[in-house]
């Protein structure tokens, strides 16, 4: 199979992507042949965001988005951030990075689904149920991926098995994996992409979604807050979106570079819908949803060189993510944007196709509306090293005063996983048993993902040194898998002759990628698993 551009995920940065490249096609009378390869069942199964989304950003493909019917029906109508201490809430002022007045609450993935319907009423072919494992390379330039279709082989026949891989070649190959990528994180490593930058740093996001009784619903009403249940010194916050037919979606963010390896960001997430101020929306309501997803926070610091030999960078692959608004899709959607231009000028206006690293696109995105917002926010994030209330302090005077125009640029020194301490450095953290009404346990809560991985494949979760899971993960640092998972894929056991080992979970996993990220002897590699399989979420 070979195709002009092959753009991998079918999130938003790669439908945007592939949907510019055809208008300009049809704008021009020009044809390219374009490809979406996506490892979710569908498109949108593995798609999880807040989301508040800023649709100015959609009309730079669809300025007539109403018209067309675009799942965006909830414009924000009230906007609240709150400090928690354990019991009591305390207004704030909103800063104005985290304004969202213009802005729409939406579900991401019915979004994606339906840019990808877009898409392919303009001719772009997309093949869910396709994830990529390897690159091909030739002449060190990257000409294609090799993929394991779900339950099809090359002839469009069903497999017996699900060994069987296909390639499918590109002049140009535009990842748009999402976060922690790891497609990405090969190209990146193979080309020393990240060698001029910060490491990234990340988050996790928790969220649920929960139908409300009508008397406690505020449709358009967007609830953001700090402080409990999370300790001074771990960054993060949580949001509470009022969506359409009584639904709201909860969730809470924990920045992964935190400390104790004893944390828990699920049962932190249990925890905040205990307190006093968001307990009363859900104590005669129903949990509809659940999900969890890793998020870039690091900005221009951490953003890697986008371009190699063969292809580019997009979306939140790359870490367009604005970690003070806790908003990257609308970023995500115009570095797509950014990248079919840059794509199609070249492609068309190149005939012989010899220049295969296109260095338009990084100068394009330094000059973009993308990069202004980042580095106008870039050391509100950073400055939490210093504990929250300085962190608080600062980001106060970076709105009223600063305004990102400082003349310093605070750095990230290390990767999330060397923030993690031995365990003799601190007491287990004892959680609540859940309630089952509105707490729970977390094998419930996988439930509601209707995540589904077939048993007899191989576990796409890959141990570098299994000998380091007990020696260095469990006695060291207390086996933190079991705690920064939030689907139970970790667990430590006991066998017959008293030894501990780790027993992987693989069917359970959500795709998040914290495993991938957190673990502190970087023993974890997370890779895609047999296409189509994973969490299958709905309107998320």
């Amino acid at each position: 199979m070979e195709y002009d551009i092959v753009i991998i995920g079918a999130g938003i940065s790669g439908l945007s992507a592939a949907i510019k490249i055809k208008q300009l096609c049809k704008k021009n009378n020009t044809e390219l042949s374009v490809c979406v390869l996506e490892k979710g069942s569908e498109v949108g199964a593995h798609i999880i965001s807040g989301a508040v989304f800023e649709t100015s950003a959609l009309e730079l493909i669809y300025p007539n988005w109403k018209e067309l019917d675009a799942p965006i029906h909830t414009k924000v109508l009230d906007d609240k951030f709150y400090f928690l201490t354990k019991n009591k809430k305390f207004k704030m002022p909103i800063p104005k990075f985290l304004n969202n007045s213009g802005n729409h609450i939406i579900s991401l993935a019915n979004l994606c689904r339906w840019l990808g319907e877009q898409a392919e009423s303009l001719g772009v072919d997309i093949y869910p149920g396709f994830s990529t494992n390897n690159i091909i390379l030739e002449n060190n330039i990257i000409t294609g991926v090799t993929t394991t279709p779900f339950g099809l082989d090359k002839n469009n026949k069903p497999l017996d098995t699900y060994q069987e891989s296909i390639s499918i070649k590109s002049k140009q190959l535009v990842l748009a994996e999402g976060c922690r990528g790891s497609l990405s994180k090969q190209i990146i490593k193979k080309f020393d992409l990240d060698k001029n930058s910060n490491p990234q740093t990340y988050g996790i996001g928790i969220k649920e979604i929960w139908e409300i009784p009508k008397e406690l619903h505020q449709e358009g009403l967007v609830v953001h807050t700090i402080g409990f249940p999370l300790k001074s010194n771990t960054y993060g916050g949580s949001f509470m979106y009022h969506m359409d037919n009584n639904q709201i979606a909860l969730g809470l963010v924990v920045g992964l570079d935190y400390k104790n390896p004893y944390l828990s960001p699920y049962n932190e997430f249990q925890n905040l819908k205990l307190h006093p101020f968001i307990k009363p929306f859900l104590e005669n309501s129903e949990r509809i949803s659940y999900g969890a997803r890793a998020l870039n926070e690091g900005g221009i610091q951490s953003l890697p060189k986008l371009t190699f030999p063969g292809g580019m960078i997009i979306g939140c692959a790359a870490g367009f993510m604005n970690n003070a608004k806790i908003k990257g899709s609308h970023n995500a959607l115009k570095s797509g944007v950014i990248a079919a231009e840059c794509i199609y000028n070249n492609l068309t206006k190149n005939v012989d196709n010899k220049k295969v690293e296109f260095v338009e696109f990084e100068n394009a995105i330094r000059t973009s509306d993308i990069y202004k917002e980042l580095y106008s926010i870039r050391n509100i994030k950073p400055a939490f090293k210093f504990g929250r209330t300085i962190g608080m302090i600062h980001a106060g005077i970076e709105n009223y005063i600063l305004k990102g125009f400082e003349p310093w640029t605070f750095k990230y020194k290390q990767a999330d996983y060397l923030a993690l301490k031995p365990a003799s450095k601190f007491k287990p953290i004892i959680y609540p048993k859940p309630d089952n009404k509105i707490t729970f346990d977390i094998l419930s809560s996988v439930a509601l993902t209707n995540t589904y991985h077939e048993e007899n494949q191989p576990c796409h979760l890959k141990l570098t040194d299994p000998c380091k899971a007990v020696d260095v993960n469990y006695k060291e640092y207390g086996g933190p898998e079991q705690n920064y998972c939030p689907a139970k894929v970790y667990e430590y056991l006991t066998n017959e002759n008293s030894e501990k080992y780790l027993q992987i979970n693989f069917t359970n996993c959500i795709h998040c990628k914290t495993c991938d990220i957190k673990d502190p002897t970087q023993n974890i590699n997370w890779t895609t698993p047999e296409g189509g399989n994973g969490p299958n979420y709905g309107n998320m």
